[in-house]
């Protein structure tokens, strides 16, 4: 009981040193990086940080040792907001282009939704295959997580159509879900899991090419911005019940002309 609250204060209250390193060391040269604090592992950065102590953790090497070891196991039940983007039409992509030019394609994707992402503070829980897989969580993004996790679906929507040509779908979906350390003592991974994610995994799915999908809540945080979007009501494979979401579009201007 006394960890889970320890994991509800950090989650929703925000736990001063972690904030104070997510937000130092993104500036830092160079990646991969820790996915909770942005620590870097690479680089000239990544020789500075360890020489304090922050090397990948023994547990998990996408997690800096500071962050994995200082949290208990374990987590918390908390509202976020979770962001999927699928790159459509990597099958067939991968049929036309040789490995090295689909690897160099799927290498400009992921160090775009990195620089995207973490300029609206998320923490980038998975980089695999063609998807992205972001949660926005209230104690490291702020009271307005629902905000920054829309703004930045429209912003990697918008770069990867306009600045890679790469036609993604996204979809941002929020709700209580569990966040923390899960695995055993050999293995630990920060993540985050249940309905919230699934459903979020499931829109992004059922996203068009440059479409971002929204749910209701995290629409409304930025109704203002982009007042009247398409509302649409879908039924998802493994869902008992439909989901109505909003649609906005990226510009379409240099979209590959691809859908799988």
């Amino acid at each position: 009981m006394q960890d889970q609250e320890i994991w509800r204060k950090v989650l929703t209250e925000g736990h001063g040193p972690l904030l104070v390193n997510h937000r130092l060391f993104r500036h830092l040269p160079g990646p991969p990086r820790c996915k909770v604090c942005y620590v870097p592992f690479g680089g000239l950065g990544g020789k500075l940080a360890g020489l304090i102590g922050f090397q990948p953790s023994r547990k998990n090497p996408n997690i800096c040792a500071v962050c994995c070891e200082r949290l208990p196991l374990g987590g918390a039940e908390v509202d976020i907001a979770v962001l999927f983007a699928d790159l459509r039409g990597s099958t067939s992509l991968g049929e036309r282009l040789d490995p090295g030019a689909f690897a160099a394609m799927l290498n400009g994707f992921y160090r775009t939704a990195t620089e995207v992402l973490v300029a609206h503070d998320a923490i980038i829980d998975k980089l695999i295959g063609d998807e992205v897989m972001a949660l926005f969580i209230r104690g490291i993004c702020g009271p307005d997580y629902h905000r920054r996790a829309a703004e930045a679906a429209f912003a990697l929507a918008e770069t990867a159509a306009s600045g890679l040509g790469l036609p993604l779908g996204t979809a941002v979906h929020s709700g209580v879900t569990f966040v923390g350390n899960v695995g055993g003592e050999g293995v630990v991974d920060f993540t985050a899991l249940g309905d919230t994610v699934n459903t979020a995994a499931r829109l992004a799915s059922a996203a068009a090419a440059g479409e971002v999908l929204l749910g209701e809540a995290v629409y409304a945080a930025v109704a203002k911005r982009a007042p009247d979007l398409e509302q649409r009501t879908l039924r998802l494979r493994g869902k008992n019940t439909s989901i109505t979401v909003r649609v906005w579009r990226a510009a379409a201007g240099s979209l590959i002309g691809l859908a799988e």
